[in-house]
């Protein structure tokens, strides 16, 4: 048997265990399985790799920087972005750290945009939130020719804080939210920026995917701007993890 799966914590709400049981049943992959691996502390991993059958895991948080320790080698996606969300168990027994969710944002945000007739480079982007997630984000926005801003609540040389976005909401018609804000079940909250001041020129992505329309979302499409969820960067992640599994 084949195994795969997911570690962090908590994982009550994880979208990887359902994608991958239906991808195994849809495509007619047998004796594989996906697990999910709650684990409030990274030493669990130790035991965890010795899992017989154990080809790959997602990683999500807290640990996309924990697991280093527990790795043989980063791919040049993690090492770029600071991050880990997919560990392969390779044939020789080492573990090489891979982050799928920079394909998976780049290419979603890019298929968006092309969709939209909106040219990347014509763009500037204002990230929500400096956790993990967002590192992925910023390196696909340069890879693409997109600068941005950091926002957050704290003041830094490097990115704005919430109470200047009125100032700078004009120049700025990219909004990406890189935080949990919004996530079910606190479903009603939303990032604090001045949703009064976008306009039908605005481009509102949110990192979200539970519920597929947040609060964000529906302040934007109330002042006519365009919206998108992260399920469709969750999906082709999903999608890249495998192909690394496989290769």
């Amino acid at each position: 048997m084949n195994r795969y799966g997911l570690i962090g914590f908590p994982l009550t709400h994880s979208f990887s265990q359902r994608y991958f049981t239906e991808k195994f049943e849809r495509e007619g992959i047998i004796d594989s399985r996906y697990d999910l691996f709650d684990m409030p502390a990274i030493s669990g991993l130790t035991d965890l790799l010795q899992l017989p059958g154990l080809r790959g895991l997602n990683v999500t948080i807290p640990h996309k920087q924990a697991v280093f320790p527990y790795l043989d080698r980063l791919d040049t996606s993690a090492e770029k972005i600071g991050a880990v969300n997919v560990i392969k168990l390779e044939a020789d027994g080492s573990r090489t750290g891979y982050n799928s969710d920079y394909y998976g944002f780049r290419q979603s945000l890019t298929d968006w945009l092309t969709k939209l007739e909106r040219v990347p480079t014509d763009l500037k982007a204002l990230v929500l939130g400096t956790g993990g997630a967002s590192k992925a984000v910023t390196v696909a926005l340069t890879d693409l020719g997109i600068p941005y801003k950091f926002v957050s609540r704290t003041k830094t040389p490097d990115n704005l804080t919430y109470e200047e976005l009125p100032d700078v909401l004009a120049d700025y018609s990219l909004l990406i939210n890189g935080s949990p804000v919004g996530t079910y079940p606190r479903t009603s909250e939303a990032p604090d920026i001045p949703y009064h001041l976008l306009t039908d020129k605005h481009l509102l992505y949110d990192l979200v995917y539970n519920p597929a329309e947040t609060q964000f979302m529906k302040l934007g499409l109330e002042r006519g701007a365009s919206v998108h969820n992260g399920l469709r960067m969750l999906e082709l992640q999903a999608e890249k993890a495998w192909e690394i599994w496989q290769s």
